[in-house]
């Protein structure tokens, strides 16, 4: 953990979306410092769902050693800025830094993304950013040493990212989460301490794209599983960061099939297994068959036990038509058709990529992210799913 440097002592931090999450997160940071604080948010009342609001987080903030100024802000609306802005300049002397946190988010493709999700977007990420920055400009000349960080997910143009998806996904995870995903992630603690590492550097420090772990690294930090919900765990690896970005930035396990083991798969499957597909012959199965029937195999009472899960696949392309796995009935089984009882989760993809997914080739979340995957049903049993794959595939 980046330890505390009281740098921040006396400095003015305003920063939307404040309330809650990572925005909240780099507020205590500061505040630990003896930072003031104006928390820039929308959440005056409790949310039915989501935890904390501006005067919650403010108490939280206080305790923590800073100084809080709740504001309500909708950064969609101009005059709200503005006035928080004066409001934070009338109480502390002036701002230091801003942090833009504050995003919204729809993980649609663009047919399906409704006009108003997109003006959402537009107004938050990229309007509301601007506003913020502009009002907050002429006081932050003032600052001896004033900064303007944007939180956002790494910038990766990789065309994957564009093509079928019209937003920034930076809250991915409440979408593909479910009971058990946060033990492959980390605390919000690491961007707090990466941001903290960056507002405490002199102002010659700009226009620069940092990676938490990267840069806290380069800081010294060498236990990272303090960051983590569950240490020890693997961890989800980063939906916008390329494999070699990634092999630096995060721990993962075993995530890979090697040639050997690919080969393993299409010509050996598992002795006794039994098969549940159209062509029980003595001819070679094709290479879906063939997955199927090492499934079958490799299915226990304990997967059956964990997962809870009925997936139904339905495969275009060559060998495609429709096979499932049933984690659910006991002992389990798998094969051609559809399942003996209701699927939880039904996916569509090519024979291909599911081959490659099984194999360890091609990791379900990024299959999903980059529309190589669709998914319909219960997202958390998908998670659970990819759990599955992976150990089977570290059997192989």
């Amino acid at each position: 953990m980046l330890p505390n440097t009281g740098k921040l002592a006396g400095c003015t931090l305003f920063i939307t979306g404040a309330s809650r999450g990572i925005g909240k997160a780099i507020a205590l940071k500061a505040a630990r410092d003896g930072a003031n604080i104006v928390i820039a948010a929308k959440t005056a009342e409790p949310h039915p769902t989501l935890p904390g609001t501006i005067y919650t987080a403010a108490a939280e903030i206080e305790a923590a050693g800073g100084k809080a100024l709740p504001c309500v802000v909708n950064v969609r609306e101009e005059q709200q800025i503005i006035n928080a802005v004066e409001k934070a300049v009338k109480t502390f002397g002036g701002i230091d830094i801003l942090v833009n946190n504050a995003s919204a988010i729809s993980l649609t493709g663009t047919l399906e993304t409704e006009t108003k999700k997109v003006n959402l977007m537009m107004d938050v990420n990229v309007r509301g950013t601007y506003l913020t920055s502009k009002t907050c400009l002429p006081h932050l000349k003032k600052s001896r040493n004033p900064h303007i960080l944007n939180l956002s997910p790494p910038m990766n143009l990789n065309p994957m990212w564009f093509k079928n998806h019209c937003a920034i996904h930076t809250a991915a995870m409440d979408m593909l989460g479910g009971a058990g995903i946060e033990k492959q992630c980390r605390k919000t603690d690491i961007i707090a301490d990466a941001a903290y590492c960056i507002l405490t550097k002199p102002k010659s420090f700009t226009g620069n794209f940092i990676i938490d772990e990267v840069l806290l690294r380069e800081e010294g930090v060498k236990d990272f599983d303090v960051y983590a919900i569950a240490p020890g765990h693997p961890l989800m690896p980063d939906f916008f960061l390329d494999a070699e970005t990634g092999k630096t930035a995060t721990s993962q396990g075993r995530h890979g099939a090697s040639q050997a083991s690919e080969e393993k798969l299409m010509h050996e499957g598992a002795a006794g297994a039994k098969v549940h597909t159209e062509s029980a012959s003595a001819k070679p199965l094709s290479p879906v068959a063939e997955t199927f029937r090492v499934i079958q195999g490799a299915l226990s009472e304990e997967y059956v036990r964990t997962t809870q899960g009925v997936f139904q696949f339905d495969l275009s392309g060559d060998d495609g038509g429709t096979w499932y796995i049933d984690l659910k009935t006991k002992g389990g089984s798998a094969g051609s058709g559809k399942p003996p009882v209701t699927a939880d989760v039904v996916m569509s993809m090519s024979s291909a990529d599911f081959i490659k997914m099984f194999t360890g080739k091609l990791k379900p979340t990024l299959a999903f992210m980059s529309g190589k995957l669709r998914i319909k049903g219960n997202m958390a049993l998908a998670i659970k799913l990819e759990k599955m794959l992976t150990q089977l595939n570290s059997k192989l």
